[in-house]
């Protein structure tokens, strides 16, 4: 897998598991989907600075997203 494409969508995931946390936690019901989710997410973005070698910075985060979308979507 592209380290790009595994930060993309570990930046993804990990946004969209934040507002299940928070709808679990106020609801009073234990985060273990949401737990599950922000592993995954976590991993990819693990899995994605180990295989680039200069790794990411900040800056490289808005590059990344271009670079996925301009070679995944039509």
């Amino acid at each position: 897998m592209d380290p790009d494409l595994a930060l993309v969508i570990g930046l993804i995931v990990c946004g969209f598991s934040i507002p299940s946390i928070m709808s679990a936690i106020t609801d009073g019901r234990a985060p273990r989907a949401s737990a599950i989710t922000l592993l995954i997410a976590f991993s990819l973005l693990l899995y994605a600075l180990t295989q680039k070698p200069s790794g990411y910075t900040l800056r490289d985060i808005p590059a990344a997203f271009a670079n996925v979308a301009g070679r995944y979507l039509p």
